[in-house]
C-alpha cells in the first residue's frame, strides 16, 4: 500500500510540474524593466527546504534587450556582509511573457513565465527548472517596493499551492539590507 501511494504521489507531482502555466496575455517586456524586491519564494526543491529559514529578501534588476530577451541580475546580502550575485539571460520564445534560459551556476534548463504582472506594483513569475530528468517548480513574487498587500501575498500562496508546492514551502522573505552596486 505504501508503495502504491508513493507511486501515485509521484505521478500526481509529475502532472503538476508539467501542467502548462500561461503567461499574462498582454505582457509588456518594457514594463518589467528596473528594480524588483524578491518578497515571496516557493518550491519543493530540497535545497530550499534545507535553506529557507536563512533566506532573506534580495533584489533583481530586469533589463529588456533590443531583441526582446531579458537580462536578469540578482543580488542578496549575506549575513557575513558579502553579496551573493547571479546573472542570467532569458531568451524570448514565440509566446510573449515566456522565456527560457540555462543556469550556468546550477546547470538547469529553465522555462519561465510572467504569470501576473502589474508593472508598478508586483510580478508573479513561474519557472520550471529541469536538471537531468528532475523538473522542479519555482514561483517567485516580486514587488517594486519591500511590502505588498495581504491580498497579493495570499494570491501568491494560492498560486504556488496550485502548482504542487507544499504549504510549508511557501516563504515570505524577511527584509534585508541591499548589496552595494556592483
Amino acid at each position: 500500500m505504501t508503495f502504491l501511494l508513493t507511486v501515485l504521489g509521484a505521478v500526481l507531482c509529475s502532472f503538476t510540474v508539467s501542467a502548462e502555466v500561461v503567461p499574462q496575455a498582454d505582457f509588456d517586456i518594457q514594463g518589467v524593466a528596473g528594480k524588483w524586491y524578491l518578497i515571496g519564494f516557493a518550491t519543493n526543491a530540497q535545497w530550499f527546504v534545507n535553506r529557507k529559514a536563512g533566506m532573506k529578501m534580495g533584489t533583481a534588476m530586469l533589463t529588456p534587450t533590443a531583441d526582446g530577451d531579458l537580462e536578469m541580475s540578482y543580488a542578496s546580502l549575506s549575513s557575513d556582509g558579502s553579496c551573493w550575485r547571479m546573472y542570467n539571460l532569458a531568451k524570448k520564445t514565440n509566446v510573449p511573457g515566456k522565456f527560457t534560459y540555462t543556469s550556468d551556476r546550477w546547470g538547469s534548463e529553465n522555462d519561465m513565465s510572467m504569470v501576473d504582472v502589474k508593472y508598478d506594483e508586483y510580478a508573479l513569475i513561474h519557472t520550471v527548472k529541469t536538471k537531468g530528468s528532475d523538473p522542479t517548480v519555482v514561483t517567485k513574487l516580486y514587488g517594486r517596493g519591500v511590502e505588498l498587500s495581504a491580498d497579493l501575498l495570499e494570491k501568491f500562496r494560492q498560486f504556488s499551492l496550485g502548482t504542487g508546492v507544499l504549504p510549508e514551502n511557501v516563504a515570505f522573505l524577511p527584509r534585508n539590507a541591499e548589496c552595494p552596486a556592483a
